[in-house]
C-alpha cells in the first residue's frame, strides 16, 4: 500500500523559513517525478515545485529564488526548503508522485504565514 506522509507545517511570521518533508512507502519511487502542489482557500490546487528522477527541477514563478525542491531516493523523500515566506503562501501543501499515469497523494500540511 502506497503511502506518503508529510511533515514540517506550521505557523510562520512574514519573513520566515520552513521546511516540509514527505517520506513515501510502498514501492520503489525513484523513477518517479516528486512534487508539492498547494491550494489556498477558495483556489484551484497549484504547482509549487517538482522534481524528476534525475533531479531536473520546476517551480512555479511566484516561488522562484524562495523555495528549493530536494529529494532522496534512498529514503523515498522529498523536501521543500521554503524561505522568505509570505502571507501568501498560506495554504495546505501536498506531497505528490507520479509516474506513466499513476499518481499518488498525500494528506496534506497546512502552512500558514501570518504575524
Amino acid at each position: 500500500q502506497v503511502q506518503l506522509v508529510e511533515s514540517g507545517g506550521g505557523l510562520v511570521q512574514p519573513g520566515g523559513s520552513l521546511r516540509l518533508s514527505c517520506a513515501a512507502s510502498g514501492r520503489i519511487f525513484s523513477l518517479y517525478t516528486m512534487a508539492w502542489y498547494r491550494q489556498a482557500p477558495g483556489k484551484q490546487r497549484e504547482l509549487v515545485a517538482d522534481i524528476t528522477s534525475f533531479g531536473s527541477t520546476n517551480y512555479a514563478e511566484s516561488v522562484k529564488g524562495r523555495f528549493t525542491i530536494s529529494r532522496d531516493n534512498v529514503k523515498n523523500t522529498v523536501d521543500l526548503q521554503m524561505d522568505s515566506l509570505q502571507p501568501e503562501d498560506t495554504a495546505v501543501y501536498y506531497c505528490n508522485v507520479r509516474h506513466l499515469g499513476i499518481i499518488f497523494w498525500g494528506q496534506g500540511t497546512q502552512v500558514t504565514v501570518s504575524s
